[in-house]
C-alpha cells in the first residue's frame, strides 16, 4: 500500500527540495504538492524577514511593490506550479502539483481532512518574526490538525522549530 505524503510550499520545488522528501519517502510515496496563490501577504513581516536575511533592497522593493494583484500571484503560482512538476519528474518522484487559494494553511489542514495522508510537510524560506513566535505555516497547520508537521528550509537540510 502507498504512503501519501502532502507536501505545502511557498515556492517551486528545487532539487535540495525533492531529495530531503526522497529521505522521508518510500518506493511508492505519492506525493501532493499545494503551491498557493499568495495574494494578501503581510508586507510589514516580509519585511521584516528580509532585513533579519540582510536582503535589504529586496524588503525595500518588495515593501514599495505592495500586495501582489490578484493575475499577478496566479501567474507567480501557475509558474511555481510548473516548475515544481519538472523537478518531481527530475527526481523521479511520483504525484501532482496544484495551485490552492491565498491560504495555505487552510488549503493543508482541508487537504488532510479530506484525504487519506499519511505525512504532511511544509517547505518555506525562513522568516524571523513567524518563526520566532511559532506563528509559521508548520506549527500553525500542526495546532489545527493536531499531529507533527514536519517544516522544512527550502533549499537545505535544515528542519524548522515545529
Amino acid at each position: 500500500m502507498s504512503e501519501t505524503v502532502v507536501v505545502l510550499t511557498e515556492e517551486p520545488l528545487n532539487d535540495a527540495d525533492t531529495q530531503n522528501l526522497r529521505l522521508l519517502a518510500a518506493d511508492d510515496t505519492v506525493f501532493t504538492v499545494l503551491i498557493p496563490a499568495d495574494t494578501r501577504r503581510n508586507l510589514l513581516l516580509d519585511f521584516l524577514d528580509r532585513l533579519s536575511l540582510l536582503e535589504v533592497g529586496r524588503a525595500f522593493r518588495d515593501l514599495l511593490h505592495g500586495q501582489p494583484k490578484p493575475a499577478e500571484a496566479q501567474l507567480a503560482a501557475d509558474e511555481a506550479q510548473r516548475l515544481s512538476v519538472d523537478v518531481l519528474a527530475q527526481a523521479g518522484l511520483s504525484g501532482t502539483v496544484e495551485v490552492v487559494d491565498d491560504d495555505g494553511v487552510t488549503a493543508l489542514v482541508d487537504y488532510v481532512k479530506n484525504h487519506n495522508v499519511d505525512r504532511a510537510v511544509v517547505i518555506t524560506t525562513p522568516h524571523a518574526m513567524e518563526d520566532t513566535f511559532h506563528r509559521d505555516w508548520a506549527n500553525r497547520a500542526q495546532e489545527k490538525l493536531g499531529v507533527p508537521v514536519l517544516h522544512l528550509y527550502s533549499g537545505t537540510g535544515y528542519i524548522g522549530d515545529s
